[in-house]
Protein backbone atom coordinates (compact mmCIF):
# COMPACT_ATOMS: atom_id res chain seq x y z
CA UNK A 1 0.00 0.00 0.00
CA UNK A 2 1.54 3.30 -1.03
CA UNK A 3 1.50 6.61 0.99
CA UNK A 4 -1.57 8.00 -0.41
CA UNK A 5 -3.41 4.87 -0.07
CA UNK A 6 -2.15 4.34 3.44
CA UNK A 7 -3.33 7.97 4.87
CA UNK A 8 -7.20 7.65 2.65
CA UNK A 9 -7.13 4.57 4.61
CA UNK A 10 -6.47 6.25 8.05
CA UNK A 11 -8.87 9.24 7.20
CA UNK A 12 -11.77 6.71 6.09
CA UNK A 13 -11.14 4.53 9.42
CA UNK A 14 -11.52 8.06 11.86
CA UNK A 15 -14.19 9.20 9.91
CA UNK A 16 -16.55 5.99 10.28
CA UNK A 17 -15.02 6.20 13.77
CA UNK A 18 -16.41 9.67 14.44
CA UNK A 19 -19.61 8.69 12.74
CA UNK A 20 -20.34 5.72 14.79
CA UNK A 21 -19.75 7.75 18.03
CA UNK A 22 -21.70 10.35 17.28
CA UNK A 23 -24.50 7.56 16.31
CA UNK A 24 -23.65 6.00 20.01
CA UNK A 25 -24.43 9.66 21.46
CA UNK A 26 -27.70 9.85 19.93
CA UNK A 27 -28.57 6.28 20.27
CA UNK A 28 -31.55 5.10 20.56
CA UNK A 29 -33.75 8.04 19.22
CA UNK A 30 -36.78 5.25 18.50
CA UNK A 31 -37.54 1.90 20.11
CA UNK A 32 -35.16 -1.21 19.23
CA UNK A 33 -36.49 -4.80 18.78
CA UNK A 34 -35.22 -7.64 21.07
CA UNK A 35 -35.87 -11.02 19.38
CA UNK A 36 -36.53 -13.76 21.84
CA UNK A 37 -35.77 -17.03 20.64
CA UNK A 38 -38.02 -18.37 23.31
CA UNK A 39 -41.48 -18.79 23.85
CA UNK A 40 -43.60 -16.47 25.53
CA UNK A 41 -44.39 -17.35 29.52
CA UNK A 42 -41.23 -19.60 29.50
CA UNK A 43 -38.12 -18.99 31.74
CA UNK A 44 -36.06 -17.44 29.38
CA UNK A 45 -38.85 -15.18 28.06
CA UNK A 46 -39.34 -14.21 31.45
CA UNK A 47 -36.05 -13.01 32.07
CA UNK A 48 -35.72 -11.54 29.02
CA UNK A 49 -38.39 -9.46 29.52
CA UNK A 50 -37.31 -8.26 32.66
CA UNK A 51 -34.46 -7.02 31.82
CA UNK A 52 -35.86 -5.13 28.82
CA UNK A 53 -37.71 -3.11 30.64
CA UNK A 54 -35.15 -1.60 32.96
CA UNK A 55 -33.11 -1.24 30.24
CA UNK A 56 -35.67 0.49 28.20
CA UNK A 57 -36.32 2.52 31.18
CA UNK A 58 -32.77 3.51 31.42
CA UNK A 59 -32.20 4.39 27.99
CA UNK A 60 -35.47 6.39 26.97
CA UNK A 61 -36.86 4.09 24.41
CA UNK A 62 -38.75 0.89 24.91
CA UNK A 63 -37.40 -2.85 23.99
CA UNK A 64 -40.53 -4.11 21.98
CA UNK A 65 -40.08 -7.95 22.48
CA UNK A 66 -40.79 -9.97 19.17
CA UNK A 67 -41.02 -13.66 20.15
CA UNK A 68 -39.55 -16.40 17.33
CA UNK A 69 -39.17 -19.49 19.05
CA UNK A 70 -38.23 -22.70 17.26
CA UNK A 71 -35.57 -25.46 16.86
CA UNK A 72 -34.57 -24.92 20.09
CA UNK A 73 -33.74 -20.98 19.79
CA UNK A 74 -31.85 -21.20 16.47
CA UNK A 75 -34.68 -19.97 14.80
CA UNK A 76 -34.55 -16.67 16.50
CA UNK A 77 -30.99 -16.42 16.67
CA UNK A 78 -30.56 -16.52 12.84
CA UNK A 79 -33.12 -14.29 12.47
CA UNK A 80 -31.18 -11.49 15.07
CA UNK A 81 -28.29 -12.44 13.10
CA UNK A 82 -29.33 -11.76 9.47
CA UNK A 83 -30.77 -7.99 11.25
CA UNK A 84 -29.37 -4.69 10.34
CA UNK A 85 -26.19 -4.49 12.47
CA UNK A 86 -27.33 -0.57 13.77
CA UNK A 87 -28.37 -0.99 17.31
CA UNK A 88 -31.93 -1.14 16.74
CA UNK A 89 -32.18 -4.83 17.22
CA UNK A 90 -30.75 -6.99 20.05
CA UNK A 91 -31.15 -10.59 20.86
CA UNK A 92 -31.93 -12.40 24.02
CA UNK A 93 -29.40 -15.04 24.50
CA UNK A 94 -30.53 -18.85 24.35
CA UNK A 95 -28.11 -21.33 25.90
CA UNK A 96 -29.05 -24.06 23.97
CA UNK A 97 -28.61 -22.63 20.90
CA UNK A 98 -25.77 -20.88 21.54
CA UNK A 99 -23.59 -24.06 23.30
CA UNK A 100 -26.02 -26.95 22.75
CA UNK A 101 -26.88 -26.70 19.02
CA UNK A 102 -23.85 -25.86 17.16
CA UNK A 103 -22.94 -29.50 19.15
CA UNK A 104 -25.62 -31.50 17.50
CA UNK A 105 -27.12 -29.96 14.23
CA UNK A 106 -25.50 -30.06 10.95
CA UNK A 107 -25.92 -27.22 8.66
CA UNK A 108 -26.24 -24.92 12.01
CA UNK A 109 -26.98 -21.22 10.10
CA UNK A 110 -24.62 -19.02 12.35
CA UNK A 111 -21.15 -19.47 14.18
CA UNK A 112 -22.38 -18.81 18.01
CA UNK A 113 -19.32 -16.88 19.07
CA UNK A 114 -18.14 -15.08 15.62
CA UNK A 115 -21.77 -14.20 14.44
CA UNK A 116 -22.95 -12.57 17.04
CA UNK A 117 -21.73 -8.98 19.19
CA UNK A 118 -22.00 -9.99 22.53
CA UNK A 119 -23.02 -6.67 24.56
CA UNK A 120 -24.08 -7.45 28.20
CA UNK A 121 -24.69 -10.02 30.70
CA UNK A 122 -26.89 -9.41 33.24
CA UNK A 123 -28.04 -12.57 35.46
CA UNK A 124 -26.23 -16.23 36.35
CA UNK A 125 -28.59 -18.71 37.70
CA UNK A 126 -28.17 -22.40 38.30
CA UNK A 127 -30.14 -25.02 37.61
CA UNK A 128 -32.70 -26.98 40.56
CA UNK A 129 -33.00 -30.28 41.20
CA UNK A 130 -36.28 -31.11 42.08
CA UNK A 131 -38.71 -34.17 42.83
CA UNK A 132 -42.29 -34.58 43.49
CA UNK A 133 -43.05 -34.05 47.29
CA UNK A 134 -44.72 -37.11 47.92
CA UNK A 135 -41.42 -38.87 47.39
CA UNK A 136 -39.06 -40.03 50.43
CA UNK A 137 -36.47 -38.12 48.75
CA UNK A 138 -35.16 -35.09 50.75
CA UNK A 139 -31.22 -34.72 49.59
CA UNK A 140 -29.56 -35.85 46.80
CA UNK A 141 -28.19 -38.86 48.54
CA UNK A 142 -31.60 -39.57 49.06
CA UNK A 143 -32.64 -39.72 45.22
CA UNK A 144 -29.38 -41.32 44.06
CA UNK A 145 -30.39 -44.29 46.64
CA UNK A 146 -34.00 -44.45 46.03
CA UNK A 147 -33.04 -44.26 42.10
CA UNK A 148 -31.01 -46.85 42.69
CA UNK A 149 -33.25 -48.97 44.27
CA UNK A 150 -35.93 -49.00 41.72
CA UNK A 151 -33.33 -50.11 39.42
CA UNK A 152 -33.61 -46.90 37.25
CA UNK A 153 -37.56 -47.58 36.97
CA UNK A 154 -38.16 -44.36 37.47
CA UNK A 155 -38.82 -40.94 35.03
CA UNK A 156 -37.07 -37.57 34.63
CA UNK A 157 -38.74 -35.05 33.00
CA UNK A 158 -36.68 -33.07 30.78
CA UNK A 159 -37.97 -29.91 27.84
CA UNK A 160 -36.62 -31.89 25.61
CA UNK A 161 -33.68 -33.63 23.66
CA UNK A 162 -30.52 -31.66 24.50
CA UNK A 163 -32.47 -29.19 26.96
CA UNK A 164 -30.35 -27.65 29.91
CA UNK A 165 -32.88 -30.53 31.74
CA UNK A 166 -31.86 -33.41 30.06
CA UNK A 167 -28.26 -32.36 29.71
CA UNK A 168 -28.06 -31.59 33.49
CA UNK A 169 -29.97 -34.56 34.54
CA UNK A 170 -27.82 -37.18 32.07
CA UNK A 171 -24.85 -35.45 34.21
CA UNK A 172 -26.19 -36.23 37.63
CA UNK A 173 -27.20 -39.83 36.79
CA UNK A 174 -23.34 -40.37 35.39
CA UNK A 175 -21.96 -38.47 38.31
CA UNK A 176 -24.27 -40.00 40.74
CA UNK A 177 -23.74 -43.24 38.97
CA UNK A 178 -27.46 -44.14 38.67
CA UNK A 179 -30.03 -44.29 36.50
CA UNK A 180 -33.77 -43.12 35.50
CA UNK A 181 -35.75 -42.82 32.33
CA UNK A 182 -35.32 -39.50 30.37
CA UNK A 183 -38.87 -38.31 29.18
CA UNK A 184 -38.59 -35.41 26.90
CA UNK A 185 -41.63 -32.98 27.03
CA UNK A 186 -42.46 -30.38 25.00
CA UNK A 187 -40.77 -27.28 26.98
CA UNK A 188 -40.16 -26.26 30.64
CA UNK A 189 -43.73 -25.84 31.42
CA UNK A 190 -45.28 -29.33 30.68
CA UNK A 191 -42.39 -30.90 31.81
CA UNK A 192 -42.69 -29.12 35.66
CA UNK A 193 -46.17 -29.90 35.34
CA UNK A 194 -45.26 -33.89 34.78
CA UNK A 195 -43.05 -34.20 37.69
CA UNK A 196 -46.07 -32.39 40.13
CA UNK A 197 -48.37 -34.84 38.83
CA UNK A 198 -46.10 -37.56 39.60
CA UNK A 199 -46.04 -38.86 36.01
CA UNK A 200 -42.18 -37.96 36.27
CA UNK A 201 -40.79 -38.34 39.58
CA UNK A 202 -37.84 -35.73 39.71
CA UNK A 203 -35.81 -33.10 36.79
CA UNK A 204 -33.02 -30.15 37.04
CA UNK A 205 -34.35 -26.62 35.42
CA UNK A 206 -33.71 -23.39 35.25
CA UNK A 207 -34.69 -21.76 39.01
CA UNK A 208 -36.75 -19.53 37.29
CA UNK A 209 -38.94 -22.24 36.11
CA UNK A 210 -39.43 -23.44 39.35
CA UNK A 211 -39.30 -20.99 42.55
CA UNK A 212 -43.21 -20.47 42.61
CA UNK A 213 -44.05 -24.18 42.42
CA UNK A 214 -41.48 -24.79 44.92
CA UNK A 215 -42.34 -22.06 47.52
CA UNK A 216 -46.19 -23.03 46.93
CA UNK A 217 -44.86 -27.02 47.68
CA UNK A 218 -45.89 -28.17 44.57
CA UNK A 219 -42.19 -28.98 44.13
CA UNK A 220 -39.82 -30.66 46.29
CA UNK A 221 -36.26 -28.46 45.87
CA UNK A 222 -33.09 -30.62 46.99
CA UNK A 223 -30.08 -29.08 45.15
CA UNK A 224 -28.84 -26.91 42.36
CA UNK A 225 -26.24 -26.67 40.40
CA UNK A 226 -24.17 -23.72 41.50
CA UNK A 227 -20.71 -24.40 43.06
CA UNK A 228 -21.45 -22.97 46.36
CA UNK A 229 -24.69 -22.16 48.66
CA UNK A 230 -26.45 -18.81 47.60
CA UNK A 231 -28.96 -16.50 49.41
CA UNK A 232 -31.09 -16.91 46.55
CA UNK A 233 -31.76 -20.45 47.38
CA UNK A 234 -32.10 -20.53 50.91
CA UNK A 235 -31.25 -23.75 52.73
CA UNK A 236 -31.53 -25.78 49.33
CA UNK A 237 -27.80 -27.09 49.10
CA UNK A 238 -25.67 -27.37 46.06
CA UNK A 239 -25.33 -30.26 44.07
CA UNK A 240 -21.81 -30.13 44.72
CA UNK A 241 -22.15 -30.63 48.20
CA UNK A 242 -22.66 -34.54 47.67
CA UNK A 243 -20.88 -34.59 44.47
CA UNK A 244 -17.64 -32.48 44.20
CA UNK A 245 -17.01 -30.52 40.68
CA UNK A 246 -20.99 -30.34 40.12
CA UNK A 247 -21.54 -27.69 39.13
CA UNK A 248 -23.51 -25.60 35.99
CA UNK A 249 -23.89 -21.97 35.46
CA UNK A 250 -26.44 -19.89 32.83
CA UNK A 251 -25.81 -16.65 32.53
CA UNK A 252 -28.33 -14.08 30.60
CA UNK A 253 -27.62 -11.28 28.31
CA UNK A 254 -28.44 -9.72 25.14
CA UNK A 255 -26.62 -10.29 21.76
CA UNK A 256 -26.48 -7.82 18.73
CA UNK A 257 -26.10 -8.70 15.14
CA UNK A 258 -22.27 -8.86 13.66
CA UNK A 259 -21.06 -5.60 13.17
CA UNK A 260 -23.10 -3.02 15.36
CA UNK A 261 -21.16 -0.62 15.76
CA UNK A 262 -18.97 -0.58 19.46
CA UNK A 263 -19.75 2.98 20.21
CA UNK A 264 -22.91 1.74 20.52
CA UNK A 265 -22.40 -2.09 21.89
CA UNK A 266 -20.25 -0.38 25.00
CA UNK A 267 -22.86 2.39 25.47
CA UNK A 268 -25.67 -0.40 25.97
CA UNK A 269 -23.11 -2.39 28.05
CA UNK A 270 -22.65 0.48 30.67
CA UNK A 271 -26.03 1.59 30.87
CA UNK A 272 -26.37 -2.25 31.94
CA UNK A 273 -24.43 -2.51 34.14
CA UNK A 274 -26.14 0.45 35.49
CA UNK A 275 -29.68 -1.41 35.83
CA UNK A 276 -28.34 -4.43 37.22
CA UNK A 277 -26.90 -2.39 40.63
CA UNK A 278 -30.38 -1.15 41.26
CA UNK A 279 -31.97 -2.58 44.17
CA UNK A 280 -35.31 -3.19 41.56
CA UNK A 281 -33.65 -5.44 38.98
CA UNK A 282 -32.01 -7.61 42.16
CA UNK A 283 -35.32 -7.75 43.29
CA UNK A 284 -36.70 -8.77 39.81
CA UNK A 285 -33.75 -11.16 39.80
CA UNK A 286 -33.95 -13.03 43.15
CA UNK A 287 -37.81 -13.86 42.93
CA UNK A 288 -36.24 -15.68 39.51
CA UNK A 289 -33.81 -17.60 41.81
CA UNK A 290 -30.91 -15.61 40.09
CA UNK A 291 -28.04 -13.48 40.59
CA UNK A 292 -26.90 -10.27 39.07
CA UNK A 293 -24.05 -10.24 36.98
CA UNK A 294 -22.33 -7.80 34.72
CA UNK A 295 -19.30 -7.92 33.01
CA UNK A 296 -17.31 -6.55 29.64
CA UNK A 297 -18.58 -7.94 26.21
CA UNK A 298 -15.08 -9.86 26.27
CA UNK A 299 -16.10 -11.61 29.60
CA UNK A 300 -19.40 -12.69 28.02
CA UNK A 301 -18.11 -13.96 25.26
CA UNK A 302 -15.24 -15.72 27.04
CA UNK A 303 -18.06 -17.17 29.55
CA UNK A 304 -20.39 -18.45 26.33
CA UNK A 305 -17.07 -19.88 24.85
CA UNK A 306 -15.91 -21.94 27.98
CA UNK A 307 -20.00 -23.02 28.39
CA UNK A 308 -19.47 -24.33 24.90
CA UNK A 309 -16.57 -26.41 24.73
CA UNK A 310 -17.57 -27.77 28.40
CA UNK A 311 -21.07 -28.92 26.53
CA UNK A 312 -19.26 -30.34 23.99
CA UNK A 313 -17.50 -32.54 25.79
CA UNK A 314 -20.99 -33.66 27.74
CA UNK A 315 -23.06 -33.69 24.61
CA UNK A 316 -20.36 -36.52 23.03
CA UNK A 317 -20.48 -38.62 26.80
CA UNK A 318 -24.46 -38.89 26.36
CA UNK A 319 -23.81 -40.03 22.64
CA UNK A 320 -26.65 -36.88 21.35
CA UNK A 321 -26.47 -37.51 17.33
CA UNK A 322 -26.59 -34.68 14.84
CA UNK A 323 -30.05 -33.81 13.92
Amino acid sequence: MNFVKLISAVLAAETAFGFAVGRAADYPSRPIRLVMPNAPGSSADTMGRIAAIKLGEALGQQLVVDNRAGAGGVVGLEIGKNSNPDGYTLISTSLGALTVSPHIRKNLPYDPIRDFEYVAFYSRQGNVLVVNPTLPVKSVKDLIDYAKGKQGRINMATAGIGAQSHLNGTALMIAGKFESVAVPYKGGGPSMAAVIANEAQWSIAPSGAMMSHIRAGRLRAIGHTLPQRSPLMGDIPAIAETLPGFKYIAFSGFLAPRGTPRPIVQKINATMAKVVATPEMKEQLALQGAEPATGTPEEFRNAIREELIETGKLVKAIGLKDE
